[in-house]
């Protein structure tokens, strides 16, 4: 037991925390994206400034009007130093550099601002393509010394091998087969199709699927997110202020983070309890809406696996039925899924197809949809958003999300 252990600790050792002074007090004024490629020679700095311009110009704000900058740290990517630097804000009273998923730094700026630290926050999210992921990005010379990080010999059990044993723990517990995974990857191939932003949307077939190249048994290359180069940004203000701005304010209802002990890939107690799980827990208690009055969901889909079990963890159907319940709710014209008609899942396409964004494609998506302004792709009458980023280990996070009534 550890020493910090209480001799009544067990899966659920102390009450869900309830307290939300934050709620709908701080909003998404602006957000700006470069689009994502997976040919692109530009530097993670310049894809970051693009992103972060855009933003602010969104939200018809300057680079005086910013005081807060947080920029998580993505390998090979700029510190929020550089960025701020190359913007040129004049005046900077908080920076951060959280580690990736997303989420991490999302709610980094809007605690930020909810405590005075900074009055109006950039979070800016920069993607490069590394040796270690992308073969192109291996045969650039200007790359090539970026080739150390998840890449080990041997190969441990860390990051996607990782995900792969419990992707095969969650075939093998529950009996089930692949079908959940093939149908997660052609739900966001197609939803991609309407993204501009997306790096790949060429159509996708359940055949495809079971065809692609085997990765680490049972994840096939479809299976996991797609290496690019791009950026992400967001303007983070107070609701009042985001009133006042250019742009409709997209609420922030509720943020969190979740993790177990232990955590590591190799030690995780089991599917029933994870980082999920203490998110899901912590997000029904501080939000006034769940899932039977939600207009958006956009779950994390770095690892198919990763998907099933946020569906199933959030209360559309139970463990291991992930695949039954995308069957019962799959529209075979659009091959798609639609929850009851009306609920896509990652409209934007996710991090299987738009690209892998750690998650900030997944806010983005959320935002643009509870503004009205996602185009063909537009959910109707877009209210409420679940947005459920990371995975199983130590990086779990949750938001939830309003537009302004």
């Amino acid at each position: 037991m550890s020493p910090l252990a209480s001799p009544h600790s067990g899966r659920n050792p102390s009450p869900r925390p309830t307290r939300n002074p934050v709620k709908d007090r701080i909003a998404v004024a602006g957000v700006g994206s470069t689009g994502f490629s997976r040919t692109s020679d530009r530097t993670a700095l310049a894809n970051a400034c693009q992103a972060a311009v855009a933003a602010v110009q969104d939200a018809g704000l300057t680079a005086a009007d910013i005081d807060g900058i947080v920029v998580p740290g993505e390998p090979g990517g700029p510190g929020p130093n550089v960025v701020a630097s190359a913007l040129g804000l004049p005046r900077v009273t908080h920076f951060s550099r959280p580690s990736p998923v997303a989420m991490f730094a999302f709610a980094d700026a809007v605690h930020a601002v909810h405590s005075g630290a900074c009055d109006v926050a950039l979070v800016v999210y920069p993607y490069l393509r590394l040796p270690w992921a992308s073969r192109a990005a291996a045969n650039d010379p200007f790359r090539r010394h970026l080739a150390g990080g998840m890449a080990t010999v041997p190969e441990s059990i860390a990051n996607a091998a990782g995900y792969a044993s419990w992707a095969s723990r969650y075939l093998a517990e529950y009996g089930v087969s692949r079908d959940a995974f093939a149908r997660i990857a052609v739900n966001m191939r197609t939803n991609a199709a309407s993204n501009d932003l997306a790096a790949i949307t060429t159509p996708l077939t359940f055949d495809d699927y079971y065809e692609a190249r085997m990765i680490r048994e049972p994840l096939c290359m479809l299976d996991m997110d797609l290496p690019v180069d791009g950026a992400d940004a967001f303007v983070v203000t107070t609701t009042e202020r985001a009133r006042d701005l250019r742009q409709p304010p997209v609420l922030v209802h509720a943020t969190t983070v979740g993790l177990v002990t232990p955590n590591d890939e190799d030690q995780l107690p089991g599917l029933d309890h994870t980082g999920q799980h203490v998110v899901v827990d912590a997000l029904r208690a501080k939000s006034d809406f769940w899932i039977d009055d939600l207009d958006v969901f956009c779950a994390y889909d770095g690892f198919t696996v990763i998907t099933a079990a946020w569906i199933e963890n959030v209360g559309f159907c139970g463990p291991g039925e992930a695949g039954a319940f995308l069957a019962q709710h799959w529209d075979g014209g659009a091959s798609r899924v639609m929850i009851d008609g009306r609920l896509p899942i990652n409209p934007h396409g996710g991090s299987l197809s738009e690209g892998a964004t750690r998650g900030s494609g997944h806010i983005r998506e959320a935002v643009v949809q509870l503004r009205g302004q996602a185009g063909d792709r537009q959910t109707p009458g877009a209210r409420t958003a679940l947005v459920t980023t990371g995975g199983f280990f130590f990086n779990s996070q949750g938001a939830t999300f309003r537009a302004d009534p």
